[in-house]
């Protein structure tokens, strides 16, 4: 059963269970996560298996965000998540017509986001920037030995430079998977921070590094839109003694993440040997071009 016939199954089966109509969705997205609209006005997002307890986590910060004044994606029909064949949907309301943010537009909800407190009972767990990259790596079919066992490697020594970061700016509430491509904009100029499945508490930096790398690493964010991304959130990340650590482990998810999609869109499969490449050092020197993955 390919990925999109099992996501419009489970779908199928949480609209039933919370009252919804499932005829005429449409998907957003298929990947590790998948996103579908609804007819209703309604956006159905399906999680990972047993990822339960984040889905639930990713309702409630939404709604302690717009508590807070800050525009987010909303919960709807039901405060928590609807559980079909061990993995979890949420329903949220579908946005206005949007455009993708900016980098300032990101910079601005970060800024907003790192000045809170969050409640104790949001129970955000400490970043863990490690912990995916190793389970693809793990998991992943495509590798070579020899890419697996330098991958690992890598991932063993940033893990050990993370313990060792140096002191930078006060620990928060982080976004977790902060770049331009979670904001959306409407026709009124109001932002939304999207995608808040990684929400957890450590350095603020980990929000900021994510645009740094698209404009250094893989040139997606122009010189001019990074200026303007330190301007509106005040720092720049990259002139703080710990931005070498926390970019390679973003590299590292980025590659990851491309092995990932690979296993299951065999399309992807080049793109994803690409970026082990590149993080191998048989491509050159940074910047690397590094095609989209859905």
């Amino acid at each position: 059963m390919s990925a999109a016939v099992q996501s419009r199954h489970i779908l199928e089966a949480a609209c039933r269970q919370v009252g919804l109509p499932a005829e005429g969705a449409e998907p957003i997205r298929i990947a590790g996560n998948a996103i579908w609209r609804l007819a209703v006005g309604i956006v159905a997002r399906i999680g990972r298996p047993d990822a339960q307890a984040v889905a639930a986590r990713e309702l409630a910060v939404a709604r302690w965000l717009t508590e807070e004044g800050i525009s987010t994606v909303r919960p709807a029909v039901t405060d928590r998540p609807v559980v079909v064949d061990g993995r979890p949907v949420t329903f949220w309301a579908e946005l206005p017509p949007h455009q993708p943010g900016t980098a300032a537009d990101i910079a601005a909800l970060l800024k907003q986001m790192h000045q809170l407190t969050p409640p104790d009972a949001l129970g955000l767990p400490p970043l863990e920037p490690l912990a995916k990259p190793r389970r693809r790596i793990s998991e992943t079919g495509l590798l070579s030995p020899d890419d697996r066992r330098w991958l690992q490697e890598h991932a063993d020594q940033l893990t050990a430079d993370f313990a060792r970061l140096p002191a930078g700016l006060p620990p928060c509430a982080l976004h977790g998977d902060a770049w331009d491509g979670n904001v959306a904009v409407d026709a009124d100029g109001t932002a939304y921070l999207l995608d808040l499945e990684n929400t957890c508490y450590g350095p603020p930096e980990w929000d900021l590094v994510s645009t740094a790398v698209k404009h250094l690493t893989t040139a997606t964010v122009t010189a001019a839109e990074y200026e303007d991304f330190c301007a509106t959130y005040g720092v720049d990340v990259t002139a703080w003694p710990g931005y070498p650590v926390l970019a390679g482990i973003r590299e590292l998810r980025m590659v990851t993440f491309a092995l990932q999609i690979a296993d299951e869109h065999p399309h992807a499969r080049a793109e994803a040997q690409h970026r082990v490449d590149c993080l191998r050092g048989r491509k050159g020197a940074r910047p690397w071009t590094w095609t989209a993955v859905p």
